[in-house]
Order: C-alpha cells, then structure tokens, then sequence
C-alpha cells in the first residue's frame, strides 16, 4: 500500500525548480496579517521536511546545515499554506508567527534596513492601471513575450 502523503510531497518535489546551487527560495508570509516576514532558501530536503513536519525549515547557506525556525529562540513558524509561483523557482510558505521572525528580534526581517526609493504610480487610464490579462488576444506564440 502507498502512503498519498508521501506520494503527493514527491509529486511537488518534482516539481520544485531548484537552483543550480540546489536551493529553492522561500519567502515567509505572516497568515494573519499578511506581512512578508522573511527569505530564506530550502533544498529539496529541507521542503520535504516543511511540508510533511508543519514547521518550516531552511538550509543556511552559512553554517551549511538545516535550521528550524525557533529550535533555540523560540520563535516558531508554523505552516499553514504554501504554494510555488508561476514557474516553481519560488515558495509561498503562509504561516502562523511566534515571536519575532528576524533573528535581530524584529518582527520582520524587512523592518531592520528600511530604504527611501522614489515612487512612483502608474499613468491613470493605462493599461498598466487596469486589472486586464495582456495575453488574452495575443497570438499564441507571443503570448508568453508579453508577459515578461
């Protein structure tokens, strides 16, 4: 008999486009708030172990070793949803935080550094404004191109 939990873990393995280094980027979002807490990198082991231990779980580029989010601080991440994007070279992992996510103690990895970037908005009554899928009357074979 198979076990479908480890059968459909396998499955997305599969498809997970690591990086020639071996690594998948993981961007940590706070379920609750949705605040982006953190980045930090998993190689196919340290998925594995994300999605089937319900704690999330990082490969330090660093130490090179694994790392569990509050094994000694105690400021956990516990999963609660994770998706690639569009071309599998990226995790989503959604969580429930405790405690701080950054290992400075602030709440959010992003908080310590904070850069003052122009801004800008984009033209009123562009495309560029509007909510619309630029591909839907493309020809197929530049479909793709214009979403690059």
């Amino acid at each position: 008999m198979t076990d479908s939990t480890s059968t459909d873990t396998d499955a997305v393995l599969g498809r997970a486009r690591f990086g020639a280094d071996g690594l998948l980027p993981a961007i940590v979002q706070e379920e609750s708030s949705k605040d982006v807490l953190m980045l930090g990198y998993m190689d196919r082991e340290a998925l594995r172990r994300t999605l089937t231990e319900g704690r999330v779980t990082f490969w330090s580029r660093s130490r090179n070793e694994y790392w569990r989010k509050g094994d000694t601080s105690g400021h956990a991440q516990y999963v609660r949803d994770a998706a690639f994007d569009c071309d599998a070279d990226t995790l989503l992992v959604t969580v429930q935080q405790v405690g701080a996510a950054c290992h400075t103690g602030a709440h959010r990895c992003f908080d310590v550094d904070p850069l003052a970037p122009t801004t800008a908005s984009a033209p009123t009554g562009t495309a560029a404004s509007a909510p619309t899928d630029a591909t839907a009357s493309a020809p197929a074979d530049t479909a793709v191109e214009a979403t690059r």
